[in-house]
């Protein structure tokens, strides 16, 4: 992915497409950015976590996530809730008009 100014950015990706994201919902980050995936580094609430490694895994502990590629940089953060109770909306684009599908999990 691009940035503005042209320079490739490091992105961390959410799977399943849903905001916001919830720990119970079997959440998988992957990290996409230049260099090898082994060069990996993550972070949680803003604490170095683990080591480096895979590019992806399935997150068991809600927080906030970001990952490092020596060659992109540091990710935006991505919040993995442990809320009881969420309404959630496809994580892409909306504009005004657009037909939404809401989730409403407990």
């Amino acid at each position: 992915p691009l940035s503005p100014a042209g320079t490739q950015t490091t992105q961390l990706l959410v799977e399943p497409l849903w905001t916001p994201a919830v720990q119970w919902d079997r959440v998988t980050l992957t990290c996409r950015g230049s260099g090898t995936c082994s060069a990996t580094t993550w972070y949680k609430n803003g604490q170095r976590w683990g080591k480096k490694g895979p590019d992806q895994f399935i997150v068991t502990e809600s927080g906030t996530y970001r990952c490092d590629r020596p060659s992109t940089g540091l990710s935006p953060n991505v919040s993995i809730l442990n809320d009881r109770l969420v309404l959630q909306v496809p994580a892409r684009a909306l504009l005004e008009g657009d037909k939404v599908t809401l989730r409403c999990q407990a």
